[in-house]
């Protein structure tokens, strides 16, 4: 990211989305190795062909291998890609920007400057806010609503953007395709005020 920044542009944090929507990754991790194993030593007990007279003992390898596959399955096609697209997903909050990547091979990035920023809104679920994250919204004039999903210490995090536009400088030479930075004072009431309160 500091590599992107334009001259006098900083870096003021750099977080990932909060990692709850590992929880069920995690699980699949732990739990598919151990249905795995319980299946396969069932089925080499001969309790399978007990109870399904056909399959013979040379079945076996077989089916062990099934059981070996499927926990490998789960693996590779539900916990590592999430793993992926949590790790490749980055929050960035700069001095004029608040930037969003998405993906490592397949990038995707979402951008709002500080300066169109009209309101900030901080949306929190019942589970959100045991975890102290949240969903951040920008409001701005020309892009409409931008939401920031899942972002960590959301409360910590908007203060921070708050802080970032009371920073901005007062005015900036507006120029073709660029924007204009405005003072503190000339954004909504809600925005340094209000959106303060929301928790």
């Amino acid at each position: 990211m500091r590599k992107d920044l334009v001259p006098g542009e900083q870096v003021i944090v750099t977080t990932r989305p909060q990692p709850r929507k590992l929880a069920g990754a995690a699980l699949a991790f732990i739990v598919s190795p151990a249905l795995a194993a319980y299946a396969s030593a069932w089925i080499i007990r001969g309790e399978a062909r007990r109870h399904v007279p056909f399959l013979t003992a040379q079945w076996t390898p077989w089916l062990v291998a099934a059981c070996i596959a499927a926990a490998a399955w789960v693996w590779l096609g539900f916990c590592l890609p999430k793993l992926l697209r949590w790790h490749g997903t980055r929050y960035t909050l700069t001095s004029q920007r608040m930037v969003a990547r998405y993906g490592r091979l397949k990038r995707r990035d979402q951008q709002v400057n500080l300066a169109s920023v009209r309101n900030l809104t901080v949306h929190e679920s019942v589970l959100q806010r045991l975890l102290r994250s949240g969903n951040i919204s920008l409001e701005t004039g020309h892009q409409g609503v931008v939401t920031f999903q899942d972002v960590p210490e959301v409360a910590t995090f908007r203060d921070f953007i708050l802080d970032a536009i009371e920073e901005l400088p007062e005015e900036r030479d507006a120029q073709p395709g660029g924007t204009t930075h405005y003072p503190a004072e000339a954004l909504p009431w809600e925005m340094r005020e209000g959106g303060r309160d929301e928790r």
